[in-house]
């Protein structure tokens, strides 16, 4: 699956046919705000994901029919990674035990 790496989405998306197919579950419904304001209601799960920089097991937004997928930043950060906007690649971060 790919997925966008969005810096300015908490939460990582996996579309719905992927998500019904793996049978992932509802465990509760957030809102969520896009870039322009608009409010969405979305379930959210958890999975496991494995990405060529590491596994983790990470909160996911169920997506509707024409949601994206999207790599957001908790599970960048469970991974220990951040996005370089200059260079647009994923990076290790410092992780911090304080």
């Amino acid at each position: 699956m790919r997925l966008l790496v969005d810096s300015g989405a908490t939460y990582s998306l996996i579309r719905k046919p992927l998500w019904q197919e793996i049978e992932l579950r509802p465990k509760r419904k957030l809102t969520f705000s896009l870039a322009d304001g608009t409010l969405l209601e979305r379930q959210v799960s958890e999975c496991d994901l494995m990405l060529p920089h590491g596994e983790a097991h990470t909160p996911v937004i169920l997506g509707e029919e024409g949601d994206e997928a999207l790599l957001g930043i908790v599970t960048l950060e469970i991974l220990g990674l951040v996005l370089n906007p200059f260079t647009r690649t994923l990076q290790p971060i410092r992780m911090m035990l304080a």
